[in-house]
């Protein structure tokens, strides 16, 4: 998909200013043809001024301003990069503006969140896309065409692990933001086995294991995960903020399997290794700017009247699952999920495919963050 209108350009205000912002949104906008960053929203005067000045970008808010921002007819779009819990609040009110909305995933911490969004965006006819990048990166769009091709056999299995090191006083280690494993990195595994099985899981059940650290005192160490799909298909898998980084799914057919690792970069090469009849093949994917593809197909949307394939419906179903997750490591019962009538009689009938890839120039630049810092093992 590439941008048709050349004349016009989404305006945009980043909205949040944390480390992944400033490392990789920012500087993905140079290597758009249809996306123009044009504001920045944060209470961090520091962030603003510096950010600013090294972006040649005029216009400046603190979230009490957010409302003038909206409201200045300086921009057309805002990209949420704020904590899960705000996501809602600050959605809501860029939709009741007629602002089109990238939000960053988890969409919400709670399906009623998640569906005030979507109501709030198709009240005032607003786009509303949620920033599930590797729904455009051809490497995990190519897993899916191995899977639909029937090259592996019948899929039956998929398991993936991705854990990192998380460094106390971490916003995701914190519980009234939002934090946790499965909103933060479980959601990527949980996203990867719906978009590869091409199907929505029917009942899943999760425990959790904490070693006691104080860093873990508000969420959990790690947490395991299975999801039982229609026919009788299987997905399972673990996430940490207290492991070494890996980031990997494996999927096994009744004729061989797909093993992608690392699976969830936002940057740097990936690489396929394709097992069939005993002998594998190696294919290797180049660093691409995840996040420019991400605004550029965002765009495109707004620009040519299309939905976005990574809709609304789409985070609310991952993290209508998420709570179900939680509830399982509650009571320690798997829990039953009802896909004919959940998630308002709105399964997914668009998933991503090799169509949505988009390829853009990795970017050079190696940003010093602001009064930032990433997570461990990024």
């Amino acid at each position: 998909m590439t941008a048709t209108n050349d004349k016009r350009k989404i305006r945009y205000a980043v909205v949040g200013l944390g480390w992944f912002a400033q490392e990789a949104a920012l500087p993905s906008f140079a290597n758009t043809e249809n996306s123009e960053l044009v504001a920045l929203v944060s209470d961090d005067p520091t962030k603003n001024e510096e950010l600013s000045k090294k972006y040649g970008i005029h216009h400046t808010y603190s979230y009490e301003e957010y409302e003038n921002c909206l409201a200045s007819g300086e921009i057309d779009a805002v990209y949420i990069a704020l904590p899960n819990h705000l996501h809602c609040d600050y959605t809501v009110r860029a939709a009741n503006q007629a602002i089109h909305v990238l939000c960053e995933k988890p969409m919400a911490v709670t399906e009623q969140e998640c569906e005030a969004m979507i109501k709030a965006a198709n009240d005032n006819n607003v786009k509303l896309m949620i920033a599930y990048r590797l729904h455009l990166e051809e490497a995990n769009l190519q897993a899916v065409e191995v899977l639909r091709s029937k090259q592996i056999g019948e899929p039956r299995i998929f398991n993936s692990v991705f854990t990192q090191q998380v460094e106390e006083g971490n916003i995701r280690l914190r519980d009234v933001t939002g934090g946790g494993t499965l909103y933060d990195i479980g959601i990527y595994c949980l996203n990867a086995a719906r978009y590869l099985f091409q199907d929505e899981p029917i009942e899943v059940f999760a425990v959790a294991a904490n070693n006691g650290e104080q860093r873990f005192s508000e969420v959990e160490e790690m947490a395991s995960v299975i999801l039982r799909f229609p026919n009788e298909r299987l997905a399972t898998f673990t996430c940490s903020f207290g492991g070494a980084s890996v980031s990997t799914y494996q999927i096994v057919g009744t004729q061989g399997d797909l093993r992608v690792n690392p699976a969830y970069p936002w940057q740097g090469e990936i690489k396929h290794y394709l097992t069939i009849n005993g002998e594998t093949q190696e294919r290797t994917f180049e660093d691409h700017d995840q996040l420019a593809a991400e605004f550029t197909y965002f765009s495109d949307c707004i620009l040519e009247d299309k939905d976005p394939e990574p809709s609304g419906t789409e985070g609310l179903i991952d993290v209508s699952i998420i709570q179900a997750l939680y509830e399982s490591i509650e009571t320690g019962k798997p829990v039953q999920i009802q896909t004919s009538d959940a998630y308002g009689g709105k399964l997914r009938h668009q998933r991503p495919t090799s169509d949505q890839t988009i390829e853009r120039p990795p970017s050079d630049e190696k940003p010093d963050l602001i009064h930032a810092a990433a997570p461990s093992g990024q």
